[in-house]
């Protein structure tokens, strides 16, 4: 006993722990600033794309394809590893072994491109969000002064980038429970005892340093609908959870096999491809008005806090616009265009149960679409919850969060995240050589 006190107190005081605390926690803070300040410059970036639209509508015939094109070229051309959401790169690089390997994936080069990158993404009117980069800009920065302080294996080997990204979670979200929550259900599918203290205060000290900055603001607001849990609240959970389950799961099926049939030839016909998708994106913003430009979190927002009504084609022109923008091969998430596109489907449920008030439906359509989508559904529910600030809807959205994931499996079995680490996974594993046929002895005569 006193052998095990006596060691607890040398491993306090040594300048080694001290060493590896402070960079730490300095990095921690660190993730928050960036968090904080990327989310300014994220809105400043919507605004001035908006500012643009109001011009003219068709003005993004010819600035959104060009303004793709030189964001796919960048990417390519400066910051490869840096497209797409960010959270298959986390999750490729807890799979791989080789740090040298993960350092392709989690670097500061790659950090820094995922900021300036998306930030042009969402100039361009782009359906892509700062949340997933955010995951994997706080993963980077760990993991890369985890190897710059030298830190002892069992930080580097899981800790550094579990941290990393569930500090991205909470201080992009403000919902500090919810990274906690994606670290262990979606980035890692367990918990290790012996990363749990790591990830905790990253995510506590991240958390502060948004706040800090940025206020304790909730992310949708505070929503004051109550449903009294009674037999007549049944119906329409199972609905939003059976059409929420649906949509996403078709989401992430259309995204992935989208992906695979795309990849090849983007990576010889980078420009056109992303030139294409660009047109696309602004055909389908015109269509829907405007709605379906940048992250849609104005949209989803109001909907949520019944401030706004949307064109019930709104949540499917927005699942198509994030599509084709994942497509396209650009730094970007689809945290808060899946968000926006749940509270359209709830908006459009809405009509069905006009018993009930429409700001419930709108969150039980998003808690549903986003479970559906990266199948994580203790993660959706309290993520919706905390973002809101409303305990009175947690039974119904745990119900219909959890309906929506059985039936997004049925369509799409493999988590999305999942899937699309498994390009980074590939590409980062050497090719197996094959070994050399042995010639039989030759026979003297």
């Amino acid at each position: 006993m006193l052998k095990r006190i006596f060691q607890s107190a040398n491993g306090l005081l040594s300048p080694e722990s001290w060493r590896i605390r402070i960079i730490f926690w300095t990095g921690a803070v660190f993730v928050g600033l960036i968090a904080s300040l990327f989310a300014r410059a994220a809105d400043y970036s919507n605004t001035l794309f908006m500012r643009l639209v109001a011009v003219s509508p068709w003005l993004p015939l010819l600035v959104t394809p060009a303004l793709i094109m030189l964001v796919a070229w960048l990417t390519k051309r400066y910051f490869p590893g840096s497209e797409g959401s960010g959270i298959p790169q986390c999750i490729a690089a807890l799979n791989i072994h080789e740090e040298s390997m993960r350092g392709k994936l989690l670097s500061w080069r790659i950090a820094i491109g995922k900021v300036l990158l998306t930030l042009l993404g969402l100039l361009s009117g782009a359906s892509i969000g700062r949340e997933g980069p955010t995951v994997h800009i706080g993963a980077a920065v760990l993991f890369s002064l985890g190897r710059l302080g030298r830190f002892p294996f069992h930080y580097m080997d899981r800790g550094m980038i579990l941290a990393g990204g569930a500090a991205g979670i909470a201080a992009a979200f403000n919902t500090p429970l919810a990274g906690i929550l994606f670290a262990i259900e979606e980035m890692s599918r367990s918990f290790e005892e012996r990363t749990s203290g790591t990830l905790i205060t990253a995510v506590i000290i991240a958390g502060i340093t948004s706040i800090a900055l940025l206020g304790n603001y909730t992310y949708l607001g505070i929503v004051p609908a109550n449903i009294q849990v009674t037999p007549g609240i049944f119906m329409p959970v199972f609905v939003c959870g059976v059409a929420g389950g649906l949509l996403g799961g078709l989401f992430s099926t259309l995204l992935i096999r989208g992906q695979r049939i795309i990849r090849p030839i983007y990576r010889r016909r980078t420009l056109l491809v992303a030139g294409i998708c660009g047109l696309l994106i602004a055909l389908i913003g015109i269509l829907s008005g405007g709605a379906t430009y940048g992250s849609g979190y104005d949209a989803a927002r109001a909907l949520v806090q019944n401030t706004h009504d949307v064109n019930g084609a709104f949540p499917y022109l927005k699942l198509l616009a994030t599509a084709v923008s994942y497509w396209s091969g650009i730094p970007g998430g689809i945290f808060a265009p899946s968000l926006a596109t749940g509270a359209g489907l709830g908006a459009h449920l809405a009509h069905w149960f006009p018993h009930i008030d429409v700001a419930a439906i709108v969150l039980l359509g998003t808690v549903a679409y986003f479970a559906g989508v990266v199948q994580t559904p203790i993660t959706a529910f309290v993520i919706v919850m905390e973002m809101t600030h409303n305990n009175d809807l947690l039974i119904p959205l745990m119900a219909a969060s959890f309906i929506a994931y059985g039936v997004s499996r049925l369509v799409c079995p493999k988590p999305i995240y999942q899937a699309l680490a498994e390009n980074f996974i590939t590409a980062a594993t050497p090719p197996v050589a094959d070994k050399p046929a042995t010639e039989p002895p030759t026979r003297t005569p």
